[in-house]
């Protein structure tokens, strides 16, 4: 660019600043300082202005605080969330188990929830004895890509921002300085955020028919039972470490959902409780994670209540597109960014790094299977079994045994620990949760601690009153 255009450009971006900035009141949140009158501009500040290129002026302080010690003073809610950068074996399918980075010792890491307009503290600590450095790009903040630099073993880093758009956030390992990011983030180092709208979330619209075909509106409260999945794929060697190779041609070894394949497909406990014998598979086909001797990684189901208000927070980690599909169902709503997209439709489509929230009620008891409709990833693993209401009859069973009559098996066997988010705005509690999920052992007591249900341990002592109550209906 010659000299006279770009003094041209120059003298353009001067008089725009200067017509729209100093000639009107511009407030502290957005530069710093009060309103300035051009009038008193001498020549000295109009150089100054020249030299910053003119439009320029405006980037210092113009967007969002980012100081830690700014921010925990602010009024704001503040987050403190701690995670650790750790690698660990976690097991395969088929018995083996593959060479997995971590954030906290679980696959994903621990979910971040928060409502829009608080303040994030992310700290993480890399321990001594990790062999790699680790670094943490959370796709809920609007900061420099600086921030999310790898940090040495042995060391931890300490990050603000203000969770300034709801919706659904990645947050993953990354860092300018980190080598083979592409590894850590597939092997296991990935997670969620959500941010809840700061007037939380809207009332959920299903449209009905009636016999004459007349259009009647149904409006279900805002509160919801929430369930949160995350899609990904693994791309390993035959000694289960990370294969680059496999990854650069998409050629994945297996799909996961939250860092499982056929996480969420029947056990034995199951089988028992609807064929009457443990060994008779409800489904021989998806039934790969069967024993309770599988502990917090064996299979287990999502449970909800007929015309209830369900929630689901979805995010794909992985390279492959998710289409989000659920056999049987219609999406009532999808949002995305806090809009909605799109209504009652079949299937909605997530590229790399994006998330969505799938709002739905469940009509008639049933099995309903949520899958990525990509045959390949429904056949390596991305299946996720949902039961509404009752399909099985199993309300006599629960009477025989001395309890109310319930509206999903949730309250006798929980919903999956790894499938249930944080608490958060228009939130309804799950009856029970049960500990399932890719996670260290350490994970496993705390989450005992916290009171989550060890089915592996709970159900040997439940299938003789199974049995019993069974053998007094008749069923076996």
């Amino acid at each position: 660019m010659n000299k006279r255009i770009s003094m041209l450009f120059t003298i353009a971006a001067v008089a725009v600043v200067g017509a729209t900035l100093f000639g009107s009141t511009y407030t502290n949140t957005q530069i710093g300082g009060s309103s300035y009158d051009f009038s008193k501009a001498d020549v000295e500040v109009l150089d100054k202005i020249r030299q910053m290129g003119g439009l320029q002026l405006v980037m210092p302080q113009a967007f969002a605080e980012t100081d830690c010690g700014v921010l925990e003073n602010s009024g704001r809610t503040v987050h403190d969330f701690q995670l650790t950068g750790e690698s660990h074996e976690m097991p395969l399918l088929n018995g083996a188990t593959y060479s997995a980075m971590t954030f906290s010792g679980q696959v994903p890491g621990p979910t971040l929830r928060v409502t829009q307009g608080d303040v994030v503290k992310m700290t993480l600590t890399i321990p001594s004895d990790e062999m790699v450095g680790h670094g943490n790009d959370m796709h809920a903040s609007q900061i420099t890509a600086g921030a999310f630099e790898s940090v040495n073993p042995g060391e931890s880093t300490t990050y603000c921002y203000i969770a300034e758009s709801a919706g659904i956030f990645k947050y993953h390992c990354s860092g300018v300085k980190l080598a083979a990011m592409d590894q850590h983030v597939l092997s296991g180092m990935y997670g969620i955020a959500i941010v809840d709208p700061a007037n939380g979330y809207k009332k959920l619209m299903v449209e009905k028919t009636s016999g004459s075909g007349e259009l009647d509106r149904k409006f279900y409260d805002a509160d919801a039972l929430e369930f949160q999945l995350q899609y990904n794929q693994l791309y390993l060697t035959d000694a289960g470490t990370y294969d680059m190779s496999k990854m650069m041609v998409h050629q994945q070894s297996a799909t996961v959902v939250n860092g499982m394949q056929f996480g969420y497909v029947p056990n034995m406990a199951h089988n028992l409780l609807v064929n009457g014998d443990p060994a008779k598979k409800i489904s021989a086909v998806l039934q790969a994670r069967d024993g309770l001797d599988l502990e917090q990684v064996q299979g287990q189901l999502l449970f909800v209540e007929n015309d209830q208000h369900v929630r689901i927070f979805i995010e794909n980690q992985g390279n492959e597109p998710v289409f989000f599909h659920i056999v049987g169902e219609i999406l009532d709503r999808v949002t995305q960014g806090n809009r909605v997209q799109s209504a009652a439709t079949e299937t909605w489509l997530l590229g790399g790094s994006q998330g969505m929230i799938v709002d739905l009620v469940f009509d008639e008891p049933g099995v309903y299977a949520a899958v990525n409709h990509d045959y390949a990833a429904i056949y390596s693993g991305a299946v996720t079994v949902f039961v509404a209401g009752d399909p099985f009859n199993l309300n006599p069973i629960v009477e025989e045994l001395g309890m109310d009559a319930v509206p999903s098996y949730a309250y006798v066997l929980g919903n999956p620990s790894d499938a249930v988010p944080p608490m958060g705005l228009n939130s309804i509690a799950h009856p029970a949760v049960n500990i399932h999920g890719m996670y260290t052992d350490e994970v496993v007591s705390q989450l005992k601690a916290d009171g989550a249900i060890p089915l592996w341990e709970v159900v040997p002592e439940l299938a003789g009153p199974i049995t019993d109550a069974m053998k007094a209906l008749g069923r076996i």
